[in-house]
Parts: C-alpha cells; sequence; structure tokens
C-alpha cells in the first residue's frame, strides 16, 4: 500500500502524526514516501502575527529539504525532516542557522547546505509539492495529508491529529480505521475539539 504524507516542519500536528505513520510502517506493509508542504504559502495573505513570524522558517525548513533532496535524492527527506522536527519540538530550539546546522551534522550532510535557506529558487518546487497535496483534499485544509495507494487515487485526507501518537498495534489499528472510512467517497468529516496540545513522548 502506498502512502503520501505531506508535513511542513513548523507545524507540532504534523509532527505528531508522522511519528504515528511510522509506527504504522512497522505493524503494517506500507510504501511510506513524504513530501513537503508550504504553510508560508498557504498562509501568504495572512495578516495573523503568528503566522507572519512562522512564514519565513516555514520556508527556509523547506528549502534546505529540497536541496538536500535535490543532491541525495528522496530518501533523505525523511531523515532531515526527523532531524529538524527532533530540534524543533523535542529540543525546543530556536528556528535559526543553529538549528538546521545541528540537523545536518547529525545527519553527516555539508554544512554549505545552510546557504540555501534564504534561496528562493527553491520555492516553485516547494509550492509545487504543496499545491499537489492540497489538490487532494481542499484549498481551505492544511497539514499533514494523507493519500492512500496514489495520488490519483482519490483517497486522501487531511489528519488525523492526535495526542500523544499512538505506538505498536494501537497505531496499526488506527491506520485500519482511517483506511476503510476514507475509502468511502461520502465520508468527508469526523471532528471533535482538541483538549490537549501536542504530548511528544
Amino acid at each position: 500500500m502506498k502512502v503520501d504524507f505531506w508535513f511542513d516542519s513548523m507545524c507540532p500536528w504534523a509532527w505528531m502524526t508522522s511519528r504515528w505513520i511510522l509506527e504504522v510502517e512497522k505493524v503494517r506493509k506500507i510504501d511510506l514516501v513524504f513530501h513537503v508542504f508550504s504553510l508560508g504559502h498557504l498562509n501568504r495573505e495572512t495578516t495573523d502575527k503568528k503566522y507572519q513570524t512562522l512564514l519565513p522558517k516555514s520556508w527556509r525548513a523547506n528549502r534546505i529539504i529540497m536541496a538536500a533532496k535535490e543532491a541525495y535524492g528522496q530518501s533523505i527527506v525523511l531523515p532531515l525532516y526527523t532531524a529538524i522536527g527532533k530540534n524543533l519540538h523535542i529540543k525546543k530550539m530556536e528556528v535559526d542557522e543553529n538549528l538546521f546546522k545541528e540537523a545536518l551534522l547529525e545527519l553527516e550532510l555539508p554544512i554549505s547546505l545552510l546557504s540555501e535557506i534564504d534561496n528562493e529558487a527553491w520555492d516553485l518546487a516547494i509550492i509545487e509539492s504543496h499545491d499537489r497535496g492540497l489538490a487532494l483534499v481542499g484549498s481551505d485544509l492544511g497539514v499533514p495529508i494523507i493519500s492512500i495507494n496514489g495520488e490519483k487515487n482519490n483517497n486522501a485526507f487531511f489528519g488525523p491529529v492526535l495526542s500523544p501518537a499512538p505506538k505498536g498495534e494501537a497505531a496499526g489499528r488506527l491506520w485500519d480505521g482511517l483506511v476503510i472510512v476514507s475509502s468511502f467517497p461520502g465520508f468527508f468529516e469526523l471532528k471533535r475539539s482538541r483538549i490537549v496540545g501536542p504530548i511528544f513522548d
């Protein structure tokens, strides 16, 4: 089963869901591919000061991931996302050059990739990846986005938004249920208010 996953490194909820889908990969036969999404592009016209602060951080993380992908292939996307996300969401580092430098050092990638964080030449590729994900679920949504069995199969959804991320067989059972409900073409939404924030353990 092919599974495509869209993320923005700045989103704690996408981080939570990504850790869950990696647990699913351990207990279910899925072929998992990660793609960048741009909260910077999605919220480019916002007047919300919180998002305005987030926008350059989102672009910089995506640019360094795209540059690494160009140099080293698709297989580097998840490890670099994980290294960046760990520094941001677990270690609570500021989103600056030091965060990216530590992620690159962890993966033994060249520090020269730091020069790409403000290189707008990557933005078209980022937006193309972003648009592919958004086209599957609707323009009013963000990340995480998951597509099952190919982007043209029309079996995609935003979410799940969860905290904490289930592990082991519990992660697999949640996946089984999502595969069932998302395969029904008339199913659109299942939601309840969040009562906890991201629990990163």
